[in-house]
């Protein structure tokens, strides 16, 4: 086996991991890091396909876009946290006896 699809194999099963945790794990916490374990899934089979041939350099563009997506994933990870945040804190738009 090469390493190669090793690393595609292994960024398969993060995504299933992810997409499970994502879908039957009810705290939002939990939610939040299948998506971001989904992400890290697609971001290592994205390095993998960088390989064009076995003796050659590695494509840069797919890296270029696995940099942006993690800044991407760390900024709407924060979001996703501040927004719960905000959401959660007493008299928020949840808050029953607020205004």
């Amino acid at each position: 086996m090469s390493p190669g699809f090793l690393y595609a194999f292994a960024g398969a099963a993060l995504f299933a991991l992810g997409l499970h945790a994502a879908f039957f794990r009810p705290p939002f916490l939990r939610r939040l890091i299948g998506v971001n374990v989904m992400g890290s899934g697609v971001f290592l089979v994205l390095v993998a396909a960088a390989r064009r041939a076995p003796a050659g350099p590695p494509d840069p563009v797919p890296h270029a876009m696995v940099l942006t997506g993690l800044v991407v994933s760390v900024s709407a990870t924060a979001l996703a946290l501040a927004l719960r945040a905000r959401l959660r804190k007493p008299g928020g738009p949840t808050d029953a006896a607020g205004g």
